[in-house]
């Protein structure tokens, strides 16, 4: 008896021996796990065309944090936003999701700018893979029970002399980032979001470039009050530039620069003509840098074609996880670590309205050098806040410039039509043709490459469940 006992003893012995040292491997995998997995900032400005600013190319922007970004890291030539509109944008980068599929596919439209209850975003995923997410500055995403980030208070605050009069005067307060940064355990990685108003309008009043200097784009109209306009928009610009490089400054003051990712980008382009609330690469291009100390060559770029959808996936791999299956999203770490410059064939992306201001409808799908965009509504004249608004600026205090001007201009009456009233369809080849200006669809030449184009958005479509053949009543002013 006392021999089966002490045999019995010794090999429960032994049993929990291998049981604390699984447990021990576990403990100090899990731990190494953590360790492995790096931070990340991802700062948003808002309304910021690609092609405005040092790094991609602007000789007049001054932008030197967004370019010392890209001298760190690598830049990316060929990343696009879901939409070139603000909710249905931010709701597609935070959930992997296109907006049909999210929900939240138009603008300020009532129950079509929020996500359906359902859906789970980037703050949800990441908590789950033990870290801290935080969101900073602008929002602009709904439902809020859809994006559990912790908020930094305090960090959206109106612009001095605007404190009665908020609305589109506000601007991210970076100091209260630095001090949530203070107080962050290192224990634990963190992802912080940072969201800038700025070049979103309305533009600072007092300007740092001089109008008479600066180049108009081609498809715009060159007014002296355009001009100015396009003044304003660059000092907000270098506005928004200063407050990235402060969130930069205080990641090095820290010490957490090393062991964190820093993503730059924007939701959409500027509130321009052909640029914002469209499809042409104007509205839909946006500036994406990233830097990783030790991982990203410093000063490379790439071509890989990404979608804005891509960066859920992205930071789940990273963070050691398999994203879910149904995102329309799909990781990019391979073009991050250098392994390969492609990424996706085709983009798609979509335009339903924003409110009654903005109502004609528009999809479409990129390739490396052609563009179809497929409008559902042409007949339908094409307005916007640019035209349309006269309580705020961001088209006020130009367009009559450009209605004057179409009045005695051929040129300039014929960039008006093209504002106001889109064909059916619509085809580019965007490497000739940057601006989107010389349309093919009608070309015969061009015939095979669009009957394709419009084979495959028209299935995709399918997929996305979007069966919208025009604009949405607006919702009633109360």
């Amino acid at each position: 008896m006392k021999t089966f006992q002490i045999r019995t003893n010794s090999f429960l012995t032994s049993v929990l021996v291998a049981f604390l040292a699984i447990l021990s491997t576990f403990t100090v995998t899990t731990a190494m796990a953590r360790n492995s997995q790096p931070n990340f900032v991802l700062f948003i400005s808002d309304d910021h065309t690609a092609t405005d600013c040092g790094a991609y190319g602007s000789r007049e922007v001054r932008t030197p944090n967004i370019d010392r970004l890209a001298r760190e890291g690598m830049l990316f030539r060929r990343a696009f936003a879901a939409s070139p509109t603000c909710m249905p944008s931010r709701a597609s980068l935070f959930t992997g999701l296109m907006p049909f599929r999210n929900g939240a596919h138009a603008n300020n439209l009532g129950s079509q700018s929020q996500c359906r209850e359902d859906v789970r975003s980037l703050p949800y995923y990441l908590n789950q893979l033990g870290y801290r997410v935080a969101q900073a500055g602008k929002t602009h995403f709904a439902p809020k029970s859809v994006f559990p980030f912790e908020r930094i208070t305090n960090s959206e605050v109106p612009e001095p002399g605007f404190e009665n009069h908020r609305d589109l005067h506000m601007d991210l307060n970076t100091s209260v980032v630095d001090e949530w940064l203070q107080n962050i355990s290192t224990n634990k990685p963190f992802c912080l979001v940072v969201c800038d108003h700025s070049p979103h309008v309305v533009w600072l009043a007092k300007t740092t470039y001089d109008p008479e200097t600066i180049t108009v784009p081609p498809n715009q109209i060159d007014t002296p009050d355009v001009r100015k306009s396009r003044a304003r928009y660059y000092t907000d610009i270098s506005k928004m530039d200063t407050n990235l490089g402060s969130v930069l400054a205080s990641l090095e003051k820290l010490g957490l620069g090393a062991n964190t990712i820093f993503i730059y980008t924007s939701d959409q382009g500027a509130q321009w003509p052909f640029s914002k609330w469209g499809l042409y690469d104007q509205g839909i291009q946006v500036p994406f840098i990233v830097r990783w100390p030790g991982k990203i060559r410093p000063g490379s770029s790439s071509d890989a074609m990404i979608s804005m959808v891509d960066v859920l996936p992205t930071f789940m791999e990273i963070a050691n996880s398999k994203p879910p299956l149904d995102l329309d999203g799909k990781s990019f770490l391979p073009v991050l670590e250098g392994k390969t410059n492609r990424h996706r064939d085709v983009i798609f992306a979509t335009h339903s309205q924003d409110t009654g201001m903005n109502s004609t409808p528009m999809r479409c799908i990129r390739t490396a050098r052609y563009k179809y965009i497929f409008n559902l509504s042409p007949e339908i004249e094409y307005t916007t806040h640019m035209d349309k608004a006269k309580d705020h600026d961001g088209g006020r205090e130009y367009w009559d410039s450009w209605v004057k001007a179409a009045a005695a201009d051929p040129r300039a009456a014929a960039i008006m039509k093209r504002y106001h009233w889109r064909p059916r369809e619509e085809l580019y080849d965007v490497l000739l043709d940057p601006y989107e200006v010389n349309n093919l669809a009608d070309n015969p030449a061009y015939a095979d490459i669009k009957t394709d184009l419009n084979r495959q958005l028209t299935a995709w479509r399918k997929q996305q469940n979007d069966s919208k053949t025009g604009p949405d009543p607006a919702p009633v002013k109360k």
